[in-house]
């Protein structure tokens, strides 16, 4: 096992609360978010020497990948949508459906994954050793590693950052009008709140075929079945495609899909998943809106 130096606090980007959490066992270390980064983008990871993390958590793309549903190892599809990793120190639960408590504990699942990297964690650390270039990692090295890297992913400033600071020249007019729709009639911040942008709760709202049992495959509760956690906001205009399959191609196709009240017929809907009867002109100012939560993004220390 590695021996790290002590934690360090992280430059936090306008709009995000100034302390990043961590757990007590694995505060935010330099050199263990360094680390994690070097393991993030390294294919070695994975069986084949193909897929690394950043293959489908790619930061041109707001650390998504914009396919409707993952790609690993031997083109393999997934089944749902890469979702995004920006500003997951925060996160109470991980993937779509919550199953881990963790980043420590859902870092190493992509790894074991048949569809993603295809290999164990043992398996993938032996493997980077060889190469001579991770000398005494240990799984859980590798996992403290991941997890503190991912944790220094942070999205902010953004123009609706500015504006809630106080710059009136931050959001025109008709992004003013989206924040008002966003806060109001669309309903959009009952689920997408704090400065994250998310509630870090399941919901059903309607989007896919209606297959994916989503929460229910970690809850086993009827009232979970096609739920899903909601994504932050953040840097939302740059990750298309939208929902947890990757069904919506576009920022207005996903306010249309809510402005009708989600799919006719779904079972479960959350009841707050109502039709908006938005004119052509909200749903305008909503699209501007949501375009002006991107801002910069920072990662590994930097």
């Amino acid at each position: 096992m590695l021996v790290w130096m002590a934690a360090v606090q992280l430059a936090v980007p306008l709009g995000l609360d100034a302390h990043v959490p961590a757990p007590t066992i694995n505060p935010v270390r330099r050199e263990l978010a360094l680390l994690g980064k070097r393991l993030f983008f390294d294919r070695g990871l994975s069986r084949n020497g193909t897929v690394s993390c950043a293959t489908c958590h790619d930061p041109k793309y707001a650390f998504t990948d914009r396919v409707p549903r993952a790609i690993g190892i031997d083109k393999r599809q997934g089944a749902r949508r890469t979702p995004s990793i920006l500003n997951r120190a925060w996160g109470r639960s991980f993937f779509w459906d919550g199953r881990t408590a963790t980043l420590e504990e859902q870092v190493l699942l992509p790894i074991g994954n048949p569809d993603e990297m295809d290999t164990t964690p043992a398996e993938a650390v032996a493997r980077v050793r060889a190469s001579g270039d991770y000398p005494g990692l240990t799984v859980q090295d590798m996992a403290y590693a991941l997890a503190t890297y991912v944790r220094t992913i942070l999205a902010g400033d953004s123009p609706y950052d500015r504006y809630v600071r106080g710059d009136r020249s931050a959001l025109d007019e008709v992004q003013l009008a989206g924040l008002r729709l966003f806060r109001g009639k669309a309903g959009c911040g009952v689920c997408h709140v704090g400065a994250n942008l998310t509630d870090e709760r399941f919901h059903n709202t309607g989007a896919g075929n209606g297959q994916d049992p989503g929460r229910w495959s970690v809850t086993r509760r009827e009232e979970d079945r096609g739920a899903f956690k909601t994504p932050t906001l953040r840097q939302a205009a740059l990750r298309p495609p939208y929902m947890h399959d990757g069904s919506l191609a576009t920022i207005e196709d996903v306010i249309e899909h809510y402005d009708k009240g989600g799919s006719p017929g779904t079972a479960n809907l959350d009841p707050d998943i109502q039709p908006l009867r938005l004119t052509k002109e909200e749903k305008q100012s909503l699209a501007a809106f949501l375009r002006a939560l991107s801002g910069v993004v920072k990662d590994g220390m930097e």
